[in-house]
């Protein structure tokens, strides 16, 4: 799977992985709090903020809150519904089962932490 191509949902069904409804404006993780999911967007827009600005436009197809799911520190942003959202619900055994289903999977979290990295650092 690679950035532009949509997720496959089907896997979700497989690894019983619940979808959540999410309302405009609502807070789906504040920064500092205990991460132990990671999510999927499968319709609507989540805005991933930290210090007042806007990190990311998450949409369809798209994951966050994956850094705390695979290392267990806090969440350093904020995610926020721009957008009536449905999102998949992603805990540990869920990923893992992600994981050992499609190893693609496992490549595209990674190279989309990849990317994060390296446009953190070219901000810098």
């Amino acid at each position: 799977m690679d950035e532009n191509a949509p997720f496959d949902f089907g896997l979700l069904s497989q690894g019983n992985i619940p979808l959540k409804a999410v309302a405009v404006d609502e807070r789906i993780f504040l920064a500092g709090e205990k991460g132990s999911e990671m999510f999927i967007v499968r319709s609507g827009k989540v805005s991933i903020k930290a210090g007042g600005m806007v990190l990311e436009t998450v949409g369809p197809g798209g994951l966050f809150g994956e850094m705390s799911l695979i290392d267990g520190s806090p969440r350093s942003a904020t995610a926020i519904a721009i957008e009536p959202c449905e999102i998949a619900v992603v805990g540990r055994s869920g990923f893992l089962s992600l994981v050992q289903k499609s190893p693609q999977f496992a490549l595209t979290v990674m190279q989309l932490m990849a990317k994060r990295i390296r446009r953190t650092n070219e901000s810098l």
